[in-house]
């Protein structure tokens, strides 16, 4: 009798089922949200912008202490602003300065007048096409409002510097401190700017001069 029960029991208990497509897509997008999550948390105690991570439009970690000792401008950057021909300034810079130590890294995001919609290839693609882009770009990310990358919530919060259009310029001394923030309007080749950047920059050296392209592609309202 003990057997033939033993055998009943086993009859009726229901045979385990493979996970569904849909559950396993359903486990995998709660996996990279969580994953996404703590990319994105903010340090418990950030005192520098070395501290923080991006992501390369590649999509491999960036975190910005890979620049500790170099000056870095970050810049949030469009593709369809009126501004978005700065783009040859900004690889002018690098182009000048990189071999002193100039980090520029451009951050594209499309919280002003939707003017970054595309994907992370759209962006690749359009920025080496028109400007010969090689200076480092992150994924699109926000920099202000309600979620903002931590990076920029830790530049405002601690700092008072807070993008208000796209291609503002946010300069870090080599020790991951904000030396410097420039709207939209500075140039990437202004007295202002270069000051700045040079004040940053090892004693000694020449920088190397860059030649501005015969023709400034771009989007232009």
């Amino acid at each position: 009798m003990r057997e033939t029960a033993q055998t009943i029991a086993r009859t009726r208990t229901p045979p385990r089922r493979a996970p569904t497509a849909l559950a396993l897509a359903t486990m995998l997008a709660l996996a990279a949200a969580l994953a996404a999550a703590s990319l994105w948390a903010a340090p418990a105690r950030a005192a520098t912008a070395h501290d923080f991570l991006f992501l390369s439009i590649d999509g491999e970690p960036l975190p910005l202490s890979a620049f500790a000792g170099r000056p870095v401008l970050l810049v949030n950057t469009a593709s369809q602003c009126g501004f978005t021909p700065q783009y040859a300034g900004l690889q002018l810079l690098w182009e000048r300065y990189r071999e002193r130590g100039l980090v520029v890294l451009g951050v594209p995001s499309n919280d002003f007048g939707a003017q970054e919609p595309g994907s992370e290839a759209d962006i690749k693609a359009f920025t080496d096409h028109e400007y010969a882009v090689d200076f480092p770009l992150t994924t699109k990310v926000a920099v202000r409002g309600d979620a903002p990358h931590p990076f920029f919530a830790w530049a405002k919060r601690d700092n008072g510097v807070e993008p208000r259009w796209n291609f503002t310029k946010i300069l870090i001394a080599p020790d991951g401190r904000i030396a410097a923030a420039f709207p939209s309007r500075v140039e990437p080749d202004s007295p202002e700017l270069v000051r700045a950047v040079e004040a940053l920059l090892p004693a000694g050296g020449m920088s190397r001069p860059a030649s501005p392209p015969a023709i400034l592609p771009g989007l232009i309202p």
